[in-house]
């Protein structure tokens, strides 16, 4: 192993020794022998059979045959769960065919952040990945099932599919992607167009235009987003089938990949290989280094320390920063590129990245996956000789060193992510898709506490110069943490006119963050008293990518004397959209550096009242 990821994974280890012992006994005393329904009382188990008939009302009764409970994130709203719709009748007759019964045991929400940008929907995204979690724990909480199908793909959907399911880490669990859509419009011409629209150089009919020839199908959007992220990490932490990721809805290929995870799932519930055995400190490891050397979304830096405490690990952003500093950049995909997801692939995909990493010593080998054990089933794609799924390995040469490059010759010699620390507190920046120039800015700071404050004052010409921009008061205690990503037009078109221009926040970016130095999740939030909510017009910021540091230059102690003048919205704004619905996960959740989460790893010490400086 690399003496930087094995000195991290050892450290990991140590620091959650606890938690990790007390999830694993908790997970050890919900485990049984037999099927789980054998254990209930007739009418409670004739309710869960009362609906099926045939074969499957037999298996169920039977007490013998073991019962897989689909869990989907289906909608047809979201071009990336539509193709969800025919998987649990593909599904049910794989499982019976292996000797098992599956049953479709509840639907979880599934919103679109690209739908939702800029908009109040968007206050609720972060939020719905608990929701997800706790939908899924009411799927689950039957307990007719010996293992779970999760059927999801984007941003917020995965995750909390994830820390459901590890809330019964005595089932195994496989996640069932759907795979990208077909290549449009370069995402590069897209942004292009978004710029021009921004500065008023394109009308709305010439905007929808590019959009929808971009986002034009069934899958999940091209770019490497957060969606795409998603389906890259958790395929290297072996919860996958290996070369799941990338392939095409729609195709046969797609559909035998989803048909055996039915029946891999029956295996799985008869070896008792559970989810915790897959979930461990070594894949979480793993996660974060696929996500690293592929310069993913920033959201993860959320996501995985979440999916991580689900199952008793505490991953920290320091954990991030120092497998960063040692992580090679390989990949080169939307926005960090000119190439989309299906370029990567075609270049090599998953099946080439692992084999990079796991050579270098940057993977773990040796994990549990739901292929079983070793990481190197995921040097293998998947093909179809005839009507028989089967796999061969995959390319061991890149074959466009332009998207996907060995860890010899790397686009960086440093990861995508880096953390920023200083006296705003911490903050994590995407620089995979920053141009080294632009990494350090220093920079009169402007303040808003809207989106629409910003724009207010990008159209009246106020923010044409080196200006450092603070939204301040998005972060998940304010307003649930809302994406900012429809700022990124305005930004593009100050940094292209010659300005030296950064964003600071305390709320997230788009997994499409791109090219403006943008230090985001700032921890602790301005409304929870952070120095973030000090800050004034005209205080000059450094932001230093490079060395990782973030710090208004004023002095500490007129720092801290100064008032707090525009605390975080009262609760009686958040009425509409279903935002007012949220008020007790706003006051629960705990800071972005611990994923945001109103879960934690449950300690006694995660159930205090979050602290709150404006009471």
């Amino acid at each position: 192993m690399h003496p930087v990821v094995a000195q991290v994974t050892a450290r990991i280890a140590e620091r959650s020794e606890h938690t990790r012992s007390a999830y694993l006994e908790r997970v050890s005393a919900a485990a049984g022998d037999a099927p789980a329904r054998s254990g209930m009382a007739c009418s409670n188990l004739a309710h869960g059979f009362a609906a099926c008939s045939g074969s499957d009302r037999l298996a169920i009764r039977g007490l013998v045959k073991p019962g897989v409970a689909i869990v989907s994130a289906y909608n047809d709203l979201l071009s990336a769960h539509q193709p969800l719709h025919e998987y649990p009748d593909w599904i049910k007759a794989a499982v019976r065919e292996a000797g098992g019964v599956a049953q479709f045991a509840g639907g979880v929400p599934a919103m679109c952040d690209g739908i939702t940008q800029g908009r109040a929907g968007m206050e609720l995204s972060l939020f719905s990945r608990e929701v997800i979690a706790m939908a899924t724990g009411i799927a689950l909480s039957h307990e007719m099932f010996d293992a779970a199908l999760l059927l999801g793909v984007c941003d917020k959907i995965v995750p909390g599919l994830l820390i459901g399911a590890l809330a019964f880490g005595h089932l195994p669990a496989i996640l069932v992607p759907a795979g990208p859509m077909t290549s449009g419009l370069p995402n590069k011409d897209k942004a292009r167009v978004r710029q021009l629209y921004a500065e008023g150089k394109a009308t709305r009919e010439d905007l929808l235009a590019a959009e929808s020839a971009s986002y034009h199908g069934p899958g999940t959007c091209t770019f490497y987003g957060t969606a795409n992220s998603n389906q890259m990490v958790v395929e290297v932490m072996g919860l996958h089938l290996p070369g799941a990721s990338f392939v095409h809805p729609g195709t046969p290929l797609r559909r035998a990949l989803t048909e055996q995870a039915g029946r891999r799932a029956v295996e799985l519930a008869r070896e008792k290989a559970s989810i915790s055995q897959v979930v461990d400190v070594k894949s979480v490891v793993n996660g974060v280094v696929a996500l690293l050397a592929t310069g993913g979304s920033t959201n993860l830096s959320l996501h995985l320390p979440a999916v991580a405490a689900a199952a008793g690990i505490q991953l920290s952003w320091d954990d991030f920063a120092d497998l960063s500093a040692a992580v090679p950049l390989l990949a080169r995909v939307y926005p960090n590129g000119s190439a989309d997801i299906n370029h990567f692939q075609a270049a090599g995909g998953v099946q080439y990245l692992v084999g990079e990493l796991l050579d270098a010593g940057f993977l773990h080998p040796d994990v549990q996956t739901v292929a079983g054990p070793g990481l190197d089933r995921y040097r293998q794609e998947p093909f179809l000789d005839g009507d028989e799924l089967v796999w061969r390995d995959g390319p061991r040469t890149s074959l466009d060193p332009a998207v996907l490059r060995p860890v010899a010759e790397p686009f960086a010699a440093e990861g995508g992510l880096r953390m920023l620390s200083g006296n705003l507190g911490r903050a994590v920046i995407k620089v995979s898709a920053v141009a080294p120039e632009h990494r350090v800015v220093q920079a009169p700071a402007r303040v808003f506490t809207s989106q629409d404050g910003f724009q207010r004052a990008f159209r009246a010409g106020e923010l044409d110069t080196d200006v450092i921009v603070v939204i301040r008061n998005q972060g998940p205690q304010a307003n649930g943490m809302p994406e900012l990503h429809g700022l990124t037009p305005a930004l593009g078109v100050l940094l292209d006119r010659g300005h030296r221009i950064a964003l600071i926040t305390d709320g997230r970016m788009s997994g499409a963050s791109g090219k403006i130095p943008s230090a985001i999740q700032l921890t602790p939030e301005a409304a929870t008293g952070g120095p973030l909510a000090r800050v004034r017009d005209g205080d000059v910021i450094r932001l230093d990518a490079e060395q990782g540091v973030l710090e208004v230059l004023v002095g500490a102690e007129e720092l801290a004397g100064r008032e707090l003048v525009d605390g975080p919205p009262h609760e009686l704004d958040w009425m509409g959209t279903g935002r007012e619905l949220f008020g007790a996960l706003r006051r629960a959740v705990g800071p972005a550096d611990e994923g945001a989460s109103v879960f934690g790893t449950l300690t006694p010490e995660h159930f205090a009242a979050p602290v709150n400086a404006w009471k």
